[in-house]
């Protein structure tokens, strides 16, 4: 009998969809954030609570992440991680709303840095979805956590015969790589279980979001292809470009006047968006980069235009890529809010370059 102590595996296992909630978790941050300024802002921002007593939305949002904490530690259903993803969303997004009073003595719900702040904390999320979204190399310790989990279909009469052929499929692999006598005698137990007769199979219905997918992917094969695509990004691209020209030479040019500068100067120490040099240096970065980004997405219409797609497709990630992580930061600094659509229609394109290079060049290469 073999007594030595085995060491225990501590690591971590990425959770089957986790892609999932963590798109569901970016989509409920976004609109939260979005509905509770735009309300505020249509209602006059009115306080909950009377005499000295202000109930801030931050409270809300705490409460909804403390809720979004328990549901999993409560219940072991697969639906509680798409409860906790929306929650957790909704949560931090009135949470972090009002960063701008927790960074500042004055409590000042709009320091022009707060917004670069929420945007920041978003961006990175981002980048976090965008690498979960990679697929990993699972080994045959990850496969059996996932095929556990999967095993929840059975438990609740919800197995398909697409779920059961994905979990044979993994148990073969396990029975195959693993070099682990538990874990293949496990996996060739479950294998059988799995593959018995009496295991009752039932027909698979799409949820919600495969439907979409289903339906997504239906009308892109109809009505997306190559010549419209490309006209819709030259068209958006130079739109884009021009858009993102036209606030640094509207300024240039009223510099040119001591009456324009002296105006424009006020109005910019009047809102409190230049507080120092720091502040004015980075008013000026801001217009350097528009001028740069604007003119190399403008180029990016031109070459898809004359047909150069595999250059076209890498200017124009570069410019709507430093567009919406760098620009952006400085313009939410002084514009606030303001480019919140702008942003997203940033971000439309962008995925729609990635369409175009999967599904286009890709394939013709």
């Amino acid at each position: 009998m073999n007594n030595r102590k085995k060491t225990s595996i501590r690591k971590p296992v990425r959770r089957k969809g986790a892609q999932r909630y963590i798109l569901l978790s970016l989509l409920s941050f976004a609109a939260s954030v979005s509905v509770t300024r735009l309300f505020l802002q249509l209602t006059g921002y009115p306080q909950i609570g009377s005499g000295e007593l202000h109930i801030a939305h931050l409270l809300w949002g705490g409460l909804l992440l403390f809720i979004a904490t328990l549901v999993p530690l409560l219940y072991a259903n697969r639906w509680a991680f798409t409860v906790t993803a929306i929650l957790s969303g909704v949560g931090v997004g009135l949470f972090i709303d009002e960063v701008g009073k927790f960074i500042t003595r004055t409590n000042d719900y709009f320091f022009p840095a707060a917004a670069p702040i929420i945007y920041a904390f978003f961006l990175i999320t981002v980048l976090l979805y965008t690498r979960i979204r990679r697929r990993s190399s699972e080994d045959p310790r990850t496969e059996m956590y996932i095929i556990i989990d999967e095993l929840a279909e059975v438990l609740d009469r919800d197995l398909s015969a697409d779920e059961r052929a994905e979990i044979i499929d993994r148990l073969h692999r396990v029975s195959q790589q693993s070099s682990d006598e538990n874990l293949s005698r496990l996996g060739k137990s479950l294998e059988e279980f799995i593959e018995s007769d009496k295991i009752e199979v039932v027909s698979h219905v799409p949820d919600l979001w495969e439907r979409l997918q289903a339906r997504f992917n239906l009308l892109a094969q109809k009505t997306i292809t190559r010549g419209r695509l490309r006209a819709f990004l030259i068209g958006g691209l130079t739109g884009i470009g021009a858009w993102t020209l036209s606030d640094p030479l509207s300024i240039i040019t009223r510099i040119h006047s001591p009456i324009g500068s002296q105006a424009l100067l006020a109005g910019l120490f009047a809102a409190q968006n230049i507080r120092g040099n720091i502040s004015l240096d980075s008013f000026e970065i801001r217009l350097g980069l528009e001028i740069a980004i604007g003119m190399i997405l403008i180029a990016s219409a031109v070459l898809l235009a004359i047909r150069k797609d595999h250059q076209a497709i890498a200017f124009g990630y570069l410019g709507l890529l430093i567009l919406l992580t760098i620009i952006n930061l400085l313009v939410f600094y002084f514009d606030q809010f303001s480019t919140i659509i702008n942003a997203l229609i940033q971000l439309v394109f962008l995925l729609a370059l990635f369409y175009y290079r999967n599904h286009f060049l890709h394939r013709a290469t």
